[in-house]
């Protein structure tokens, strides 16, 4: 059986919030002759969870067959100095052999951009055994930051970003991409368009959920990230807009994660009055598809602004869609796979009377309508973002550059 490493600084094990995507493609590649070792590190991202016990520097731990070796780094909060230097030390140990001397030898290397250092130590991994190095482009460094107004174009972190984001395209033997039209991004850089492989992410596919029968009280759902990006203040004041109206009387709406911008969402319903809004700690991903069979539907928001112009690959999004129910999807990328499924609604983003009004009408909908837009979406995910099929892609680019 060949051997592949994954470097994801943030990869989560199951059984933890947080996305667990190579975990899941990694419990299918062995049906197709390879196994992957996923290098992460020891401090959770979301929760500062240390991993590790005081004084172990690496653990190998299996979960699930799906081998992980942590490697120690240091704690942090929010996005300072605290959380550079957890990157500079895990770009820094996972370069030294003594990390990694428990695990086979690989054939192949994947670096994961949940930030570039993370790509670049494997890319310099897989120049030190001479194998392939396949580069895995989850946000566009730097565009994306800048796209969302967090870093100017023209500073020296985004010159420096871009010119490792070159580095690395130029450094790999393919290039996964999450993003169905990053190509559009890429291939301009004087990259050869056949070397980007379109792997999106998928979902876990467990049984369908039975159609909710409640029909007393209309609950709509969001669970993810509470961040800039998501704009939940404008789901917020879009429930404000149907405060009075006898025909949203039975709406809920309940909202399940966490994110920086938490608290003040928290505040904003206090003071918008909503006394039809509930608050709710993150769960892990395998508690998913019994939190979404409790929702009547689902909301997928996201801001206005060219960040999502080469379009989305949303973990939730996803998971909305297998949960079997109907979707209200304001956003304004250049997909989108709820109208590609015709598995809902879809309203512009930043519009909250807009947004309302859609919250409404799926509200007023025969339950019979809601069940096909439903079943529509389920049908959808099946047949193009089941983590066995993608697992099975992932295989053929990793025996493709062997060739």
């Amino acid at each position: 059986m060949k051997t592949v490493w994954i470097l994801n600084h943030y990869a989560q094990e199951p059984g933890h919030p947080g996305g667990t995507r190579h975990f899941s493609l990694s419990r299918y590649l062995p049906t197709s002759g390879w196994r992957a070792f996923i290098i992460a590190a020891s401090v959770e991202h979301n929760t500062g969870r240390q991993r590790l016990a005081e004084g172990e520097k690496t653990r190998l731990e299996n979960f699930d067959g799906v081998p992980f070796l942590w490697v120690r780094t240091p704690g942090y909060k929010g996005n300072g100095g605290g959380r550079i230097k957890n990157i500079l030390v895990y770009f820094w140990r996972t370069l030294r052999p003594v990390t990694t001397r428990a695990l086979p030898r690989p054939n192949v290397i994947i670096g994961s951009t949940v930030h570039p250092l993370a790509a670049l130590s494997g890319m310099l991994l897989a120049r030190r055994f001479r194998i392939p190095f396949i580069y895995e482009v989850r946000d566009l460094w730097p565009q994306s930051l800048i796209d969302i107004g967090k870093m100017r174009a023209s500073s020296f972190s985004a010159r420096a970003l871009y010119l490792l984001e070159r580095l690395l395209l130029r450094g790999a033997a393919r290039i996964i991409v999450l993003l169905p039209q990053a190509d559009k991004y890429i291939v301009p850089i004087g990259i050869p368009k056949e070397r980007i492989v379109y792997l999106p992410n998928g979902v876990e596919l467990c049984e369908i959920p039975a159609p909710p029968t409640d029909q007393n009280i209309f609950t709509l759902m969001y669970f993810g990230a509470h961040g800039q990006p998501n704009g939940l203040d404008c789901v917020l004041r879009a429930m404000h807009h149907l405060k009075g109206n006898p025909l949203a009387v039975r709406i809920r709406l309940r909202l399940i994660g966490n994110g920086s911008l938490k608290p003040g969402l928290v505040e904003l319903a206090k003071k918008l009055d909503l006394d039809n809004v509930q608050f709710e700690p993150p769960v892990s991903k395998r508690e998913i598809p019994a939190l979404a069979s409790t929702a009547d539907a689902f909301i997928f928001n996201l801001v206005d602004g060219p960040a999502f112009r080469f379009g989305i690959s949303s973990n939730k999004l996803f998971d909305f869609l297998a949960a079997s129910r109907p979707i209200i999807f304001s956003c304004k990328a250049s997909n989108n796979p709820v109208n590609e499924a015709h598995a809902g609604l879809t309203v512009p983003p930043n519009q909250s009377e807009e947004l309302a009004k859609s919250i409404l009408t799926m509200a007023s909908l025969p339950i019979e309508e809601r069940i096909r837009m439903g079943r529509s979406g389920r049908a959808y995910v099946e047949a193009n973002h089941s983590f066995e099929q993608i697992a099975k892609r992932l295989a053929s680019v990793l025996d493709e550059s062997l060739l």
